[in-house]
């Protein structure tokens, strides 16, 4: 028993030297960061790291000087004398077009800043009309030719054009008479009250509703000249009317006119089509025959709030690099295919008849968009149009329509074809998408749009009693004998780059 108490008592001096070699071996090594076995080690670790660190603020260093690089030769370009080089900092030249297709150069902004005038109080008016240099008369159709009208009795809003006058009206003269809506007895009249009261507009901000799809958004940022100086003017069906009367306030003046805030409505009577958004186009595109006396207009649709004073506006599109004409660019697509692809996708209108009318263009030598074309795109965004009311404008805003009035109401898809009728002829500023966005907040429909129309997926369903699906007084160009032939001609393909519509 003794011996069992004393062995453990034995090893303690043991014990205590383990301890006592551990407390040196610790001790030893309290200045290095690792033990002996790891100092080899060490160094190689340490340059590692120190080379990482360099190799990252070198990396910096010059990914910096790059960027500044890169900005100065920026500068340079612009005000250089190489044409090459200057063409990259301008948006509209067939250099940068072309570096755009080829993917170098950085996509824009859904929103950017609108490089306007500080004060509307500063902008200067120019005063009388921009020259008339291509068309110096320009009249209109206002009944059919009896020989077209033999076999029909009601007129129509947009006459009965033959393939031979539509393909007439594209050969500029100095004097022109053209088909533009407002055939005799077609609809969409207005009330004389509302005729005499637009007399007096020389500067107009148009709008439009149809079918009841929206109510009027009151403009903001309007200063006090441009409220003087512009008519606000918003062009609704009677279905519209009643629906704004039904949801709104509306207040009436002495003459007899009707008021929402800032806007004037002006009815149309006896719509001129089945479909409101054929309807829509006539406010919209026919801006210079509904209000003859205005020289200069901006139109926005319907469900959009103007934040832009409009005096900015025309100053900035117009007046500052001496234009007449200006649209946005679409955002998405640069190609009426592409266009046509997106509507059939979106289900804006019969499938079939969009093919139909691409079929047509492609067969009258219409080509895909490219940098060669000289124009940022064919495919617009038309909810916005700021134009001077110049006979060539005039014509050009006829000839656009007619394509609504005989194919689909898909105004985006006619714009590029009629521009490239008229050769060259026709001069336009289309400016970037990130300013379009910047002029409006957009609101919502008050009730999606829909037809059975754009259900339609095969010509077939048109027969028997399909036929019903068909306008009686629209698109008739989509089902009159076309003089070539259609068979033969296949669309161009589309690469699907967005699923925008």
């Amino acid at each position: 028993m003794e011996s069992d108490f004393q062995r453990p008592a034995s090893l303690r001096p043991n014990r205590r030297a383990d301890r006592a070699n551990q407390n040196s071996h610790t001790r030893e090594v309290e200045g290095f960061p690792f033990s002996p076995e790891k100092l080899q080690v060490y160094p190689v670790k340490m340059l590692c790291r120190m080379g990482i660190i360099r190799l990252v603020f070198v990396a910096g260093i010059i990914w910096m000087m790059l960027i500044l690089c890169a900005l100065l030769f920026h500068v340079w370009s612009c005000q250089s004398s190489f044409a090459f080089f200057s063409a990259i900092c301008n948006r509209q030249s067939k250099v940068f077009l072309m570096l755009d297709t080829m993917g170098l150069v950085p996509k824009a902004q859904h929103r950017c800043s609108i490089p306007l005038a500080y004060n509307p109080d500063r902008v200067s008016i120019p005063k009388g009309m921009t020259p008339e240099e291509v068309v110096r008369d320009l009249s209109f159709v206002m009944e059919d030719d009896p020989l077209n009208n033999t076999s029909q009795s009601t007129p129509l809003f947009g006459g009965r054009q033959t393939w031979k006058q539509r393909e007439e009206s594209f050969k500029l003269e100095p004097s022109m008479k053209v088909h533009c809506g407002f055939i005799q007895n077609g609809g969409a009249e207005m009330d004389p009250i509302d005729i005499e009261y637009v007399k007096k507009c020389r500067f107009v901000v148009a709008s439009g509703i149809f079918d009841g799809y929206d109510l009027p958004h009151q403009p903001s940022n309007i200063s006090p000249r441009s409220k003087k100086l512009f008519c606000f003017l918003m062009v609704v069906d009677e279905e519209s009317l009643s629906f704004i009367k039904s949801n709104t306030t509306v207040s009436e003046d002495d003459d007899g006119g009707i008021w929402v805030g800032i806007w004037r409505l002006i009815l149309l009577k006896n719509s001129p089509y089945d479909e409101p958004r054929r309807n829509g186009k006539v406010p919209k595109i026919l801006t210079h025959r509904l209000f003859p006396q205005t020289q200069y207009s901006i139109w926005i649709d319907g469900k959009m709030e103007l934040i832009v004073d409009p005096l900015l506006i025309l100053e900035r599109y117009l007046w500052r690099e001496k234009n007449t004409f200006a649209i946005a660019q679409h955002k998405h697509h640069r190609s009426i295919y592409e266009e046509a692809d997106a509507n059939k996708r979106r289900k804006r209108y019969a499938r079939p008849l969009i093919d139909l009318h691409m079929k047509i263009y492609k067969y009258e030598g219409m080509e895909p968009w490219n940098s060669m074309k000289g124009n940022p795109s064919d495919v617009p965004e038309g909810a916005i149009i700021i134009r001077e009311h110049t006979h060539i404008n005039n014509l050009f805003c006829c000839l656009w329509f007619n394509e609504v009035n005989l194919f689909t109401p898909r105004d985006q898809l006619s714009f590029g074809y009629v521009v490239y009728r008229l050769g060259g002829s026709f001069k336009f500023f289309m400016f970037p998408n990130c300013e379009y966005n910047s002029i409006f907040v957009l609101h919502p429909h008050t009730r999606e749009h829909s037809s059975k129309i754009e259900w339609v997926k095969n010509l077939s369903e048109f027969e028997g009693k399909g036929s019903s699906l068909k306008e009686s007084r629209g698109g008739l160009g989509l089902w009159t004998p076309y003089p070539g032939n259609l068979k033969t001609v296949v669309l161009p393909p589309v690469a699907r780059t967005s699923k925008a519509g």
